[in-house]
Formats: structure tokens, sequence, C-alpha cells
């Protein structure tokens, strides 16, 4: 009687996989995002910081957006704002690249709830 049982292959007969092992990888490639290097941000408080509001169409095409730049505070802190200023607004808005924008052209209302915060800001721009 022949054997019914069929003998591993050559190619995996028990053949062990060696490790991985890296030998070159990018700056930050594969690191977790606990290990991620973040810029300190200093914070400062709303009084020494240099706002700019100004309205923009660039790159949205043909669509209003007021664009609130220059601060130097927290992600956490600019999403309360962020907050605080489409509630006042009632449009949408984001915080893109630590700059807030507002679905709109709202600079008068915008400018004047950031200097009831005690922000110093002025309008810039046509």
């Amino acid at each position: 009687m022949a054997d019914t049982k069929r003998k591993p292959t050559s190619q995996s007969a028990g053949k062990v996989q060696p490790e991985r092992k890296t030998v070159w990888q990018e700056f930050g490639a594969g690191a977790s995002e606990d290990a991620a290097m973040e810029r300190p941000v200093q914070e400062l408080p709303p009084n020494q910081q240099q706002i700019r509001v100004q309205a923009s169409r660039k790159g949205r095409g043909g669509k209003t957006v007021t664009v609130i730049s220059g601060f130097q505070t927290k992600p956490e802190t600019l999403a309360t704002l962020l907050k605080t200023l489409k509630t006042q607004c009632g449009a949408g808005g984001t915080v893109k690249d630590m700059e807030i924008e507002i679905q709109g052209d709202h600079r008068e209302k915008i400018m004047q709830v950031l200097v009831k915060q005690g922000y110093k800001a002025k309008v810039s721009g046509g």
C-alpha cells in the first residue's frame, strides 16, 4: 500500500523565516504616535497676541471665508474659541494650521467677540 500522507515540499518543509531587520528607515516613518516629536507651543495670554482677521476667497471656489491667524495657544484653546465663534456667527468653521476659518464674511462680528475676550485683533486686507 502506498503512503497516503503527503510529505512537505522542500520550500515549506519546516523552514523558519528569518526576522525582518530594518536596515534603513526614514526619520519618523513608522514611529508610534506617542513618540512623535511635537514642538511645544508657548501659550500667551490673549492681550499679548497679535491676531489678524481677514476675508479670503483664495482656493475656495469663489466662496468667502474669514481667516483668523496669529494665535500662539494650544489646540484645545483654539477649539473652544472656534466653537464660540461658530455659535456667534451662525456659520461653520474649522481650525487649519493654527488658523481659524469661519465660513462667510464675518469680520466685524468676529472682531467684537475677540476684543470682548481680551485679544488684540486687527482687520487685515481689503
